[in-house]
């Protein structure tokens, strides 16, 4: 399969591998076909998966036969889209149930950490800075009940959520404890969010768990708000600057690859995975 134009930037950095880094990849891009994604995304050799949600609905009350499927599949557990934590619900008690319950079942399956995010952004304007405290502290609280289960609860900054701008996530990271939860670095949504994901990976060093790598650019020059997801190494994050940044603090941890869906409907999410590893295998780094 030929593979389109990957960015040479990486091979300048080749050297600055972080030796610390495992490369995971996420089932989202198969919309809900896990079996085929847990099957793809080993045959590609990849070591770890980021599973969503939606995987409950089939295996919520038998945890052990998706544990079988990865184990099947050398795979581990490397996060858990755990879904909305959202404030200004008027039941804050009903969200706290729902993640020490999801949880329970990554423990099950051998893992480690739960990825949070949030709908709560308003519509219009951006959100107040209460807002950003209020859910700072919805996420401290939530950590301190997974942590009791043995999950680690990490918050993840996204586009279209409250934590969309680096000034945003920073509020909310300075109001909840560093000991109940932690970061996911999404890069493309923190490039896209006007940051630079290289100066976050040196701000965050002391609390980053995983990050998403991930890849982003405008869907049109007229318009640079109007973005796409793609491939690693067809959009415009400074990937190269990432992994030297990674390997500057050495990383210890997951990177996993996300891509959201397939921004070229003539692929399959299969072939946008090998797209993202042939990048990797330029930047000097082994899946």
């Amino acid at each position: 399969m030929a593979l389109p134009f990957l960015s040479c930037a990486a091979s300048a950095h080749a050297a600055a591998v972080p030796a610390g880094l495992q490369i995971g990849y996420s089932s989202i891009t198969w919309n809900g076909n896990d079996a085929q994604a847990i099957q793809d995304i080993a045959s590609l050799g990849f070591k770890g998966i980021q599973l969503r949600s939606n995987v409950l609905d089939k295996y919520g009350a038998n945890p052990a036969e998706l544990k079988k499927l990865l184990v099947q599949n050398k795979l581990t557990l490397a996060m858990f889209s755990g879904g909305n934590a959202n404030i200004n619900t008027g039941n804050d008690q009903a969200i706290y149930q729902d993640f020490v319950k999801k949880a329970n079942f990554i423990k099950e399956l051998g893992g480690k950490y739960i990825q949070i995010t949030n709908s709560s952004r308003p519509k219009t304007g951006a959100p107040t800075t209460d807002d950003l405290k209020k859910y700072g502290q919805m996420l401290n609280e939530v950590g301190k009940r997974t942590k009791d289960v043995g999950i680690q609860s990490v918050y993840h900054n996204h586009m279209h959520q409250l934590g969309e701008t680096p000034e945003e996530v920073a509020v909310i990271m300075d109001n909840c404890d560093a000991a109940n939860v932690n970061f996911l670095l999404d890069v493309a949504h923190y490039h896209q969010g006007g940051g630079d994901p290289v100066k976050a990976i040196q701000q965050y060093k002391d609390r980053l768990s995983a990050l998403h790598l991930k890849d982003v650019r405008p869907r049109s020059a007229d318009n640079p708000k109007a973005y796409v997801f793609v491939e690693l190494g067809q959009g415009n994050v400074d990937l190269a600057g990432v992994f030297k940044a990674l390997s500057d603090i050495k990383f210890k941890g997951w990177g996993i690859i996300e891509l959201d869906s397939v921004p070229d409907k003539s692929k399959s999410p299969l072939e946008c995975a090998q797209i993202s590893k042939a990048y990797l295998k330029t930047s000097g780094i082994k899946v």
